[in-house]
């Protein structure tokens, strides 16, 4: 993906913006000023929610008993990866979750949201078996999305090496985003949250949260990374997210699509693009948990509007893009996991734009925390019952047509 010029962003002044909004939603000052648009009553506007699939489908639980797995990685002779939240990479091989698990995992914080995220193997893993962890890093006081690397040589990692750590460290538990993908361009893309209590830091460019960054695959910075300016991080790859959770590589479409968690409302699907500013908080299609503006706009100058949104919010959690033998209708369509619908969504692509939207396994009542298709083209879910951890109640699940 090229690199942009300083005088993309500009134009945006993104500090000055956060300062014109929060006056704006103050009363200090008129709304006009901080360029902004869109129509606000988008933001309580309340869709129906998508129908039920039509398509019947076959459920296997692969394994159960697990505790809020997170992510599922598929190793090359057929196992897969599963991450607990809790700390614990586990292994389910020849059908059966391993009873111990994988030995030498990094230490994690395991507080409110955080824990350990998400599983990303290398490309050339069948050579070299190093595969990244994305996991939350520190203490209460002091704590951010870290990468690291390991070598996984079929039952435990050696050689954990830590390749980056969100800055400056926040004091919340909440909004890490850390999923990881590789793009079309061999480099490391990974999302982190703005912290939840520091909305403004998706607008501050000298810091890493509200973004997604992009690294090569040693953690170094890439020299053909955007500029934006403001002291910025070179790390920086796009900016304006809030809790970013679902990420996928469309090598078809060539397309690295996002989606991120709104407040209440505001859920987005996005196309994410060197440079680009996605927003948040200076505008967003939802309010705040407690009712009140967040701002009052919808859209604002100089930031890119989401693909889809959904107001009420459906907590996004998980993507994938189905390419496949087993749902061939469904191909180039995005799967999006629901915690807070706890459904999985099949959103129909008509190219790069939603044409229509289905929901399975309502009856489950079961959280979506990940999506995955597998290399047999069958869908596979990562699900738990909540988000405290305090019960044995996640499962992986194998989705196939009836």
């Amino acid at each position: 993906m090229a690199s942009l010029s300083e005088t993309k962003f500009s134009r945006f002044a993104a500090l000055g913006a956060c300062a014109a909004l929060m006056a704006a939603c103050s009363g200090g000052g008129a709304a006009s000023d901080a360029k902004g648009g869109g129509d606000p009553e988008l933001q309580e506007t309340l869709a129906e929610p998508a129908p039920a699939g039509e398509t019947a489908l076959d459920v296997e639980v692969l394994a159960d008993g697990l505790v809020n797995p997170w992510s599922i990685a598929f190793l090359p002779d057929g196992a897969l990866l599963v991450a607990e939240r809790e700390g614990r990479l586990r292994l389910i091989r020849d059908g059966a979750l391993l009873p111990e698990p994988v030995a030498g995992a990094p230490e994690v914080l395991v507080w409110n949201q955080g824990g350990l995220f998400d599983i990303l193997l290398h490309p050339d893993f069948e050579e070299n078996g190093v595969l990244y962890l994305s996991y939350a890093h520190g203490t209460r006081d002091a704590n951010g999305t870290r990468i690291a690397r390991a070598v996984f040589d079929g039952s435990s990692l050696s050689d954990l090496e830590v390749l980056y750590d969100a800055k400056p460290p926040k004091d919340t538990g909440h909004h890490f985003g850390a999923r990881m993908v590789w793009g079309g361009d061999g480099k490391l893309y990974m999302t982190i949250g703005e912290g939840s209590k520091y909305k403004e830091k998706a607008q501050d460019m000298s810091t890493s949260y509200g973004a997604v960054i992009r690294l090569n695959e040693d953690g170094s910075i890439p020299e053909d990374n955007p500029t934006f300016g403001d002291g910025e991080r070179p790390e920086l790859f796009t900016k304006g997210h809030r809790n970013a959770q679902g990420f996928a590589y469309d090598a078809e479409r060539g397309v690295l699509w996002e989606h991120e968690h709104g407040a209440r409302g505001g859920d987005e699907i996005n196309i994410i693009e060197a440079g680009n500013n996605y927003g948040w908080p200076l505008a967003t299609y939802g309010i705040d948990y407690n009712g009140a503006k967040i701002t009052p706009f919808t859209e604002y100058e100089g930031t890119t509007q989401p693909v889809k949104y959904w107001t009420p919010s459906i907590g996004p959690s998980g993507l994938a893009v189905y390419r496949g033998d087993l749902f061939p209708a469904w191909n180039g369509d995005l799967l999006v996991g629901a915690m807070a619908g706890r459904a999985l969504h099949r959103v129909i692509m008509e190219g790069e734009e939603p044409a229509g939207e289905e929901r399975y396994l309502l009856d489950r009542g079961e959280r979506v925390r990940d999506v995955a298709v597998g290399p047999d083209g069958a869908i596979y879910l990562a699900t738990e019952q909540s988000n405290t951890g305090a019960e044995k109640a996640g499962k992986i699940l194998r989705l196939t047509p009836q």
